[in-house]
């Protein structure tokens, strides 16, 4: 993206209030610059003589293509719930700043479909500590506690109670690696095992799990060599018969 788009959309989403000033000696200058000069442009405006020439930059442009402008323009208005699944996803750790845009939006575009209430609800749980055998948010989960909660409270479906238990679970299928979609469950050897450690798939390579004692509910990325060699297989709820059941709670 170029110096001058970015500034644009800098300017663009401050003028929706959208823009969120975390440094509180920076907002204080900000609003003391206010107070001085009252006609002082938005915050994220670039002034001077280096403002003025990308703001000549950008109405060469704006005229050269009012198509593309307008399309900006619109994607300034108020947040919608996409964005603030964005903004959700980006604050838990889901997404880093070296894959946005490209990888939150494919990210997102996996999280939204028929597994996205399990998964969101998933990572509501991100910080929960790990006990040994724990089951809920108040004493802490392990691994298979964690995904077993999940998918009753997410959508009602009751898992068995341990990892490879789950595993082996008739009320679920077996999937290969490359077709791995959201909420399904992921299984790895930590404990010399095969089916000794469950997550739950998040999208974009990465799941979320309850990862051993001393730690708390995190998502970590399959594709690092730890994860990735100690991978044994992934397991599919049928999230719409589970959805269309009579609730067993």
């Amino acid at each position: 993206m170029s110096l001058v788009s970015t500034t644009t959309l800098l300017n663009r989403i401050a003028a929706a209030g959208l823009l969120v000033i975390g440094c509180a000696a920076h907002a204080q200058g900000v609003a003391q610059a206010a107070t001085v000069n009252p006609a002082a442009p938005p915050p994220g405006t670039v002034t001077g003589a280096y403002g003025q020439s990308l703001q000549q930059q950008q109405a060469a442009a704006d005229k050269a293509a009012p198509a593309a402008t307008a399309v900006k323009t619109s994607a300034a208005q108020p947040a919608t719930a996409g964005d603030a699944v964005s903004r959700f996803l980006a604050e838990r750790g889901l997404t880093t700043a070296a894959e946005q845009p490209s990888g939150s939006s494919r990210l997102l575009a996996s999280v939204r479909d028929t597994a996205s209430d399990l998964v969101l609800s998933a990572m509501n749980f991100l910080g929960v500590r790990y006990t040994r055998g724990g089951n809920s948010v108040e004493n802490g989960f392990d691994c298979s506690g964690f995904t077993r909660h999940i998918f009753e409270m997410s959508v009602g479906l009751v898992l068995p109670r341990r990892a490879d238990e789950q595993a082996k679970s008739n009320s679920l299928a077996a999937v290969r690696k490359e077709e791995l979609k959201p909420g399904d469950l992921v299984f790895f050897n930590t404990m010399r095992a095969t089916f000794s450690h469950v997550g739950i798939y998040v999208g974009e390579g990465k799941f979320i799990h309850a990862p051993r004692t001393g730690s708390a509910v995190r998502v970590e990325d399959m594709r690092d060599a730890y994860w990735a060699k100690r991978f044994t297989g992934a397991r599919r709820a049928d999230l719409k018969a589970a959805a269309e059941a009579p609730s067993t709670r």
